[in-house]
Parts: structure tokens; C-alpha cells; sequence
């Protein structure tokens, strides 16, 4: 999919005295910041060849059957694996099913429901489960809210280690860890917490590492059309830690990069760098 996207040239204004979005990057990094400053017509990174993103359409992803039948989920685009948007008209209302399925599971694990420490369980269980897949109900366009600013700006912004917390859809059970985001503005830039709220987006779902860090990468591209996006996660697989194999210290590092990123060596060591950096 990454090799599939599409640039188009943009002309920007020169900015001689544009300072790294990361602070004391270019004190550090002096080389590959000279490099970026001296290019006066950075290639924009766009998901389609005129840069807009039909609502509630996949963005390049094979169309998979839709395979739920519940009531709500409809027009539900969760089978697709880029959604950017997904929004049951009522949540809640799927919380008396929700409550009588895991009352159904603890009775399946010989448990007797009705004992007092479990009498609201199944309750407070789906409670947490419509918490932990909250994602669902948001959409990229509610999470910006307009904090997309026109500037000139065409250095590296970089936010490291976002707190991540996320729902391995193959066991569910909880995966987590932290998300390093870089991106190349090309006279837009995206308010700082808006990376996070990203992040909170898609990791709020049921998840596989892999897919997680794409779909990041592409939200910070439709947001801003930059140059170039980077997105490193590290994560902690309780399906790992807790069963299975069981290696209590392993870790999983993924990344995505798009754009000047993926093409551009000295630029990708950049941000490698700075994500590294304590």
C-alpha cells in the first residue's frame, strides 16, 4: 500500500530562518535539517491524486464482505482494515447482549454467576469492553476539530513515546506500549495533542501491532498532506507474556514510513535518531 501513494508538487514559500519542531534538533542533526531546508518545493504525501478523501470511503483497501449482522452496524465499515471512521448509533444499547455473553462465558468457565462477587460482573465487564474499543465511536474529522494551522514551517516535528494501550484481536487481551509520530509540513501543521488523539483513535480497537502503526501514518497524512510521515510503535503483547510462549521481556517494533520518509535515507535517520534519543 505504501509504495501505491501518490505525490503531488506543492510550491512553498523559501523560510531561511525556520526553526526543527523538535527542540534542539537541528543543533544535533545539522546535517539532515541543511538538507531539508534547501528543498523550496517539497513534494506533498496525498492519499489520492487530488487530495481529498471521500467521507466514509476506505482509503485503498481491498473491500472485504461486511460480516456483522447486530443491529446498528449496517453501514459498519469495521471490517475494513483502514476504517477512519466508525459510528453504531448507540453503543450502550449493545450492553444488555454485551452483559448476558459474558455471563453465558463465566457459567462456561464453571463459575456460578449468581455468587455474589460476580452478581455484576458481566455488567462492569462489557462496560470496560465498549472503554477499551471507545475507538470505534470516534472519527479522525471529531478528534482534529479545525487544530490544522497554516504555517511556514518545512522542518521535522516529531511527538515520542505517546502512552499506547490497545486489544489484540486475535486473543483479546491487552496490548501496549508507547508510538513515536514524525512528520514533514508542507505550510500546514497539526496541533501537537492531536498526534495523541490519534493514536487514541485507532489503538482503542480490537488491533494487530502491525495494522495499528499504518493506520496512524495514513490519519497524520489525510490530517495535513506533509511531505512525509513516520510512525514507530513498540509494544508488549500480554498474548506473549501471559500465554503461549511466555517470554516475559519481549518487545514488538513496527514502523511505517511514507513519503520523504521511506525515500529519503538521511531524513528517516533523522528521525530514527531523535525517536532514540533520551
Amino acid at each position: 500500500m505504501d509504495r501505491n501513494f501518490l505525490s503531488q508538487t506543492d510550491d512553498l514559500a523559501n523560510s531561511g530562518n525556520v526553526v526543527g519542531g523538535v527542540d534542539g534538533a537541528n543543533d544535533t542533526f545539522n546535517s539532515p535539517s541543511v538538507l531539508s531546508k534547501t528543498i523550496t518545493n517539497r513534494p506533498k504525501l496525498l492519499i489520492k491524486t487530488n487530495g481529498t478523501i471521500p467521507e466514509n470511503e476506505s482509503i485503498q483497501t481491498p473491500m472485504t464482505p461486511r460480516t456483522s449482522t447486530t443491529p446498528g452496524h449496517e453501514n459498519c465499515t469495521f471490517h475494513h482494515d483502514l476504517e477512519l471512521d466508525h459510528k453504531p448509533p448507540t453503543r450502550e444499547a449493545l450492553l444488555p447482549d454485551m452483559a448476558r455473553s459474558y455471563r453465558l462465558l463465566l457459567g462456561g468457565l464453571g463459575e456460578n454467576p449468581d455468587r455474589q462477587g460476580l452478581i455484576k460482573t458481566p455488567e462492569r465487564a462489557a462496560k470496560a469492553m465498549l472503554f477499551f474499543t471507545k475507538g470505534y465511536d470516534q472519527s479522525l474529522e471529531d478528534v482534529l476539530n479545525g487544530a490544522v494551522f497554516d504555517e511556514d514551517h518545512d522542518e521535522m516535528v516529531v511527538v515520542k513515546d505517546i502512552e499506547m494501550f490497545s486489544m489484540c484481536e486475535h486473543h483479546l487481551v491487552p496490548f501496549y506500549g508507547k508510538v513515536s509520530i514524525g512528520y514533514l509540513p508542507c505550510n500546514k501543521i497539526l496541533g501537537l495533542s492531536k498526534l495523541a488523539r490519534i493514536v487514541e483513535i485507532f489503538s482503542r480497537r480490537l488491533q494487530v501491532q502491525e495494522r495499528l502503526t499504518k493506520q496512524i501514518a495514513v490519519a497524520v497524512t489525510q490530517a495535513v498532506q506533509p511531505a512525509g510521515v513516520a510512525v514507530v510503535v513498540e509494544g508488549v503483547h500480554m498474548c506473549m507474556v501471559m500465554r503461549g510462549v511466555q517470554k516475559i521481556n519481549s518487545k514488538t517494533v513496527t514502523s511505517t514510513m511514507l513519503g520523504v520518509f521511506r525515500d529519503d535515507p538521511k531524513t528517516r535517520e533523522e528521525f530514527l535518531n531523535l525517536v532514540n534519543s533520551k
